[in-house]
C-alpha cells in the first residue's frame, strides 16, 4: 500500500466524517478538499491503476461532496421543513455507513510488501516450464496431456548483473475467482509487488557450484506465496527450486501458455480425503524426482545455471503438504540428502518408512494451530523410525501461515486483528527468518558446506523449543 494510497482513504475518511458530523466545517474544506481528493484519485489510477479495493473510497468521496452541497442548500432555505430534511438526513447516514465499506476495503492492501533478503547475496530468478514425455497428467480428462512441472529457480546473483523485475505470480492476466485465500479480483494490483529478485541475472562467481533446495508449496499454493521465505533463502547461498504442481496449485502457467487451475476429484467413498490425499502425494513426489533428474541433463537450466548447480547436494523442504511431499521424495529418491517439513501431515504410509538420510521438523505453535492427532503421530512415527539425525522445532507464537507470504496481503490493522483471532503474533518476518536460521544450519552439513547446530540457531530466538529427537 503506497503513501498516496494511505493519505488518499483517509482524507476521504477525515472528510466524510467533518461531512456527517459536523455541517459548517465540511462547507468550509469542501472547496479545497474535494478538489484535492479527485485529483489525487485519478494521479493514483494513472500511475498505479484501478485496484477494487478503492472503489468504495470513490463513492466515499462523490458521497460525501454530495452530502456538503445538500446541506448547503438546505441550510440557505429558510422554509426549509423538518419532513423536507428528511431525505438530507437519510443522506448523513448513508454518508456515515460507506465508511465502514471504505475502511474494511483496504483490510486486504492492494499490493503486498514482501521483506528484503538478510543474506549477503543478491537475488537472481528464473522460471522453467517442463514437460515429463514420461508421465501422463493424472488430473485432465485427454490421454495426450502429459504431466506439467514448472520451477522457478531462486539462486544468489552477481550484484553487478542487469536484470528486469521478476513478476511475483503466474496469470496475473487471467486470474481465477478464487485464488487459495483471495479473490483474484483483490490480487490485480500484484504486478506490481517487490520480490527482490531480478530475471536472469548471472550467478554469483563466489563459488564454482550453489548447494540445491527443492520446495514444494502447501495443498493449493502457488510457489508465490512463499517469496518471502524462498528469496530470504537464496540470499543465504543456495539455489533454490520452488515447484508448482499443476491443477493442485490455484493458479499456474503450463509449457504451452495455457493456464492451469484446481481439477480436485474427490472420490464419493473417501469421506475424509486420505485416499485422495495420499495419491496426491505420490504425484508431488514423483514431481519432485522429476526436478531432480533435469539436475543430472546438461543444459537443462539453460546458458546460466547449467553447470552451476551442486548436483551431488540437494535437499527437498515444503510447506503443509509440500512438507509432506519433501519426506515422502526423500525417502524414495536415494539422490536427496536431506529433506525438512515445515508444518505438514503426513498421508499414507509415509509415517511407517525409515528415512537413512537427515530429516528436520519446524512445526508452528501447537496451542494456535492445534495439530491434529495425525500430524503429531504421523510425524512422531517418521522421526522414530529414521535412523540418521532427526531435528524437531517448535515456534511460539506462529500459525500455520505465518511461513508464507499470506499474511502480508492484509494491512497491518487487520494483521493485528486476525492474530488476535487466529495466532500468529510472531509475525511473518521473524517467523521466516528463524525457520530459514534452523534451515541453513540443518543444512550445513548434508549439502557439504560444514557442520552446523540446529540447537544453536533456534537458540537466538525466544520460545523456539526443540532439538535432536533419538
Amino acid at each position: 500500500m503506497s503513501v498516496m494510497d494511505v493519505l488518499l482513504a483517509l482524507g476521504a475518511i477525515v472528510f466524510a466524517v467533518s461531512a456527517v458530523a459536523s455541517r459548517r466545517v465540511a462547507r468550509r474544506v469542501a472547496p479545497v478538499v474535494v478538489p484535492v481528493l479527485v485529483v489525487g484519485c485519478v494521479v493514483q489510477w494513472l500511475v498505479e491503476g484501478f485496484y477494487w479495493q478503492f472503489a468504495p473510497t470513490y463513492v466515499l468521496i462523490a458521497a460525501a461532496g454530495g452530502l456538503v452541497v445538500a446541506q448547503a442548500k438546505w441550510a440557505a432555505d429558510p422554509t426549509a421543513t423538518r419532513a423536507r430534511r428528511l431525505p438530507l438526513t437519510l443522506a448523513r447516514g448513508g454518508a456515515g455507513l460507506l465508511m465502514v465499506p471504505a475502511a474494511l476495503a483496504w483490510a486486504v492492501v492492494p499490493v503486498p510488501d514482501l521483506p528484503r533478503p538478510t543474506g549477503p547475496y543478491a537475488v537472481g530468478t528464473e522460471i522453467f516450464r517442463w514437460v515429463d514425455r514420461d508421465r501422463p497428467e493424472p488430473a485432465t480428462d485427454s490421454a495426450d496431456d502429459q504431466r506439467n512441472v514448472i520451477v522457478q529457480a531462486w539462486y544468489p546473483a552477481d550484484p553487478a548483473g542487469d536484470g528486469r523485475p521478476a513478476v511475483y505470480l503466474d496469470g496475473l492476466n487471467q486470474l481465477p475467482e478464487q485464488v487459495t485465500v483471495l479473490p483474484g479480483l483483490l490480487m490485480r494490483g500484484y504486478h506490481r509487488v517487490d520480490t527482490h529478485a531480478r530475471l536472469n541475472l548471472p550467478v554469483n562467481p563466489d563459488r564454482a557450484r550453489w548447494p540445491v533446495v527443492l520446495f514444494s508449496p502447501g495443498y493449493g499454493a502457488p510457489r508465490a506465496f512463499y517469496t518471502g521465505l524462498i528469496a530470504d533463502l537464496a540470499s543465504r547461498g543456495f539455489v533454490v527450486l520452488a515447484v508448482d504442481h499443476p491443477y493442485e496449485v490455484a493458479v499456474t502457467e503450463l509449457a504451452d501458455g495455457t493456464i492451469a487451475t484446481p481439477r480436485q476429484h474427490f472420490p464419493d467413498n473417501d469421506p475424509d480425503g486420505s485416499r485422495y490425499m495420499s495419491g496426491q502425494l505420490d504425484v508431488r513426489a514423483a514431481d519432485l524426482r522429476f526436478v531432480v533428474d533435469q539436475l543430472q541433463r546438461p543444459d537443462t537450466l539453460g546458458p546460466r545455471l547449467s553447470g552451476r548447480l551442486d548436483t551431488e547436494h540437494v535437499a527437498a523442504v515444503g510447506h503443509s503438504f509440500g512438507g509432506a511431499a519433501a519426506a515422502a521424495a526423500l525417502a524414495d529418491d536415494p539422490r536427496l540428502m536431506a529433506a525438512a517439513n515445515i508444518d505438514g501431515t503426513l498421508y499414507g504410509t509415509l509415517p511407517q518408512r525409515s528415512l537413512r538420510k537427515p530429516f528436520l521438523l519446524v512445526q508452528s505453535d501447537y496451542a494456535e494451530t492445534e495439530h491434529s492427532e495425525q500430524f503429531l503421530d504421523g510425524n512422531g512415527s517418521l522421526l522414530a523410525r529414521s535412523t540418521a539425525p532427526g531435528f524437531r522445532f517448535e515456534i511460539a507464537e506462529a500459525n500455520h501461515y505465518s511461513f508464507t507470504d499470506a499474511p502480508r496481503f492484509l494491512a497491518d490493522p487487520a494483521r493485528f486483528l486476525a492474530a488476535q483471532l487466529l495466532g500468529g503474533a510472531r509475525g511473518p518476518r521473524e517467523t521466516q527468518r528463524a525457520t530459514n536460521d534452523i534451515l541453513v544450519a540443518f543444512l550445513q552439513e548434508p549439502l557439504g558446506a560444514g557442520r552446523a547446530d540446529p540447537g544453536a540457531a533456534a537458540a537466538r530466538y525466544r520460545d523456539i523449543h526443540g532439538g535432536p529427537v533419538r
